[in-house]
């Protein structure tokens, strides 16, 4: 008795689907992931052509929490808008409370300071992140 083609064809179709059951290692773990990394990143070409960080500061007060300043920079002879803001992080790099993001406005070659000051005594790391508004 011959089996009929259409069982035939699925039972093919079964079984190579099944012989992608296994896991895959995740690819490029380190490419892009310079906000591990860096301290402070611009999260867009417009950012990265316009604005540079000329200084970093961190303090720890007395409670445990960590102080960041930061002397954000604008690079270009125009006036520009962007908005900082700051995730803290534990000592494995995980988020431990992000700040919202907050609109600056740069003169022409003008630099201005910014702090930001974690919400809990765990934080450890940060990045400061900066993104052009329009």
């Amino acid at each position: 008795m011959k089996t009929p083609l259409s069982l035939l064809l699925f039972a093919v179709l079964f079984a190579a689907g099944c012989a992608h059951e296994a896991a895959y290692a995740p690819v490029n773990t380190t490419g892009h992931d310079l906000e591990n990394q860096a301290n402070f990143v611009l999260m867009d070409p417009g950012a990265q052509h316009s604005v540079t960080c000329s200084g970093l500061q961190m303090a720890t007060l007395p409670d445990g929490r960590i102080r960041i300043a930061a002397n954000v920079r604008n690079r270009e002879n125009r006036r520009i808008e962007v908005q900082v803001n700051c995730e803290f992080k534990d000592e494995q790099g995980f988020t431990t409370d992000t700040v919202p993001w907050q609109t600056l406005i740069l003169t022409e070659h003008g630099q201005e300071t910014v702090s930001f000051t974690s919400m809990n005594n765990q934080a450890r790391k940060y990045t400061i992140r900066v993104r052009q508004t329009r």
